[in-house]
């Protein structure tokens, strides 16, 4: 399967191909099995479930909790200068979840694995996600796909910083800064529904203060009718 897409990449094909990645994501059988490797980049042509790990990294002040909140780099092939969690990456073929958080916190924030020990795993995401235009490549392609997503409480000294090329900078934002910057569509789309499933854990996003709030639980937690592990 890998030098087939290769050779389809090469023939450029499909322009989401442009940004492969060299990364093998799993793909499962009905009995929860592993039936092939593909290529990250490819998945969303097959509409296949992906996985990943996605972190917030909160502190508590005196004006209440402040997220850290990156923005991505510039020149990123999906969702360029846009906002994202703390820090979020997929999960390859044989990684564990928690495996992943802990080499993707130390590559994209330069967080202490002892300080990532402490991070709270808070069950997973699962919705398909619609691709447009932000995303690279083809357009309107669905993709399922299941998030494992963890909270860590930082000291007000540990301040995150880039440590590849992922992110520009990182910024400590308010819930009312973050809200503000969600309505306005600065968040990569599934990067803000992590943020609305934390709003729900930390009560700041309630049925009492939102009409929707079954909807957006619902939605936040969807059934995907594909093979999972």
């Amino acid at each position: 399967m890998a030098d087939y897409l290769y050779e389809v990449r090469e023939k450029k094909i499909f322009k989401i191909l442009d940004g492969w990645r060299n990364e093998r994501f799993p793909i499962y059988g009905p009995q929860k099995e592993l039936l092939l490797n593909m290529e990250r980049a490819a998945t969303a042509l097959f509409g296949v479930v992906t996985y990943g790990v996605h972190m917030t990294g909160y502190v508590e002040t005196e004006e209440g909790i402040k997220i850290w909140t990156p923005r991505r780099a510039l020149n990123k092939d999906t969702y360029p200068g846009m906002m994202d969690n703390t820090v979020a990456g997929g999960l390859s073929t044989g990684e564990k979840p928690f495996e992943c958080l802990v080499r993707e916190c130390e590559e994209e924030a330069s967080l202490p694995a002892s300080l990532v020990h402490t991070a709270k795993a808070c069950g997973t995401l699962t919705y398909f996600h619609i691709r447009d235009a932000r995303a690279g490549g083809e357009i309107d392609l669905c993709e399922p796909e299941c998030e494992y997503i963890y909270d860590l409480k930082m000291p007000l000294e540990v301040i995150p910083k880039p440590g590849d090329n992922e992110a520009i900078d990182f910024q400590l934002l308010s819930i009312e800064e973050v809200q503000s910057a969600m309505a306005a569509g600065r968040f990569k789309p599934n990067c803000a529904q992590v943020l609305l499933d934390f709003f729900v854990r930390h009560g700041i996003l309630n049925a009492e203060n939102e009409p929707c709030y079954n909807q957006i639980i619902w939605k936040l937690h969807r059934r995907l009718e594909f093979p999972t592990k």
